[in-house]
């Protein structure tokens, strides 16, 4: 049965490196994407990108769905800044370049406003692929350990680890329940209706939501029983000593990001329009 967003065990470049390594990586990478508008750069990040995403060799059927999911939501917003502040992209390049009327000339699309969506749907594209390669080429055992490593108080870090661990299984409640589901003749799949998928998808969230909230109940009593959070440290079983290669990727990330901001503010002005 395949899982969306699950870690799964490769060796790969990626996948060999420590958890510590890939979140460090992931928290500048996603920086530097937040404070550049500079076109250039952002298309040089969504190519880098997509090199460490193929390297990992994370499996489409993990991310389709996500993906999808993603994708409309960004779109989503990306209509929404249009409607709501149709002139923003004019009053940060400072200047207005008209293409068309809309609504009877009651909003006039601009070469800017287009060209300042263009750099907001890049931003995503940078830091999607990054969340997808850091939660499917990392242990979430060795995750909590990375999280801990950078200052996070180790029982929120174990609490993020069993979110991890528990997300394939509530896929796979789901899956099964759904085939079930499909098995006594109740539609759920494209050929029924959209409302009619939501209500008897509904009808299987809910409970699902409920057996997920016991078995975190057993969970915790579990660890509380064995006095889990007693200790204001522990050690991990799973922390992974830093490599040559982790060094290397560390040292890449920090010079990517020193260059990428030197390149995006050497004018003064973060925002970057050819035209």
């Amino acid at each position: 049965m395949s899982r969306m967003i699950s870690y799964m065990e490769k060796d790969t470049p990626v996948h060999r490196l420590s958890g510590f390594t890939k979140l460090l990586f992931f928290m500048i990478w996603c920086l530097t994407g937040a404070l550049t508008f500079d076109t250039r750069v952002l298309c040089v990040m969504i190519v880098v990108g997509t090199v460490i995403y193929i390297l990992s060799k994370t499996e489409k059927n993990q991310v389709s769905a996500v993906f999808k999911a993603i994708l409309f939501f960004m779109l989503l917003n990306l209509v929404f800044i249009f409607f709501f502040s149709p002139y923003e992209g004019c009053s940060i390049y400072g200047s207005r370049t008209e293409l068309f009327p809309l609504f009877n000339g009651r909003i006039i699309v601009t070469a800017e406003q287009l060209f300042y969506e263009l750099n907001v749907m890049l931003k995503y594209f940078t830091v999607i692929p990054a969340v997808f390669i850091l939660l499917t080429t990392t242990d979430p055992s060795e995750f909590a350990a990375s999280l801990n490593a950078v200052g996070l108080p180790y029982p929120f870090a174990y609490s993020f680890a069993l979110t991890l661990r528990y997300i394939p299984d509530v896929q796979d409640d789901f899956a099964r329940i759904k085939n079930a589901q499909e098995a006594r003749g109740i539609e759920m799949s494209g050929k029924a209706k959209l409302t009619d998928r939501m209500k008897r998808t509904a009808s299987i969230i809910f409970p699902l939501l409920f057996s997920t909230m016991e078995r975190i109940d057993v969970v915790s009593d579990a660890m509380e029983l064995r006095g889990f959070g007693k200790k204001k440290k522990r050690t991990w079983y799973s922390y992974r000593a830093l490599s040559g290669a982790d060094k290397a990727v560390m040292v890449f990330i920090v010079v990517f990001c020193i260059a990428a901001m030197v390149f995006t503010f050497y004018d003064g002005n973060r925002f970057w329009y050819p035209f």
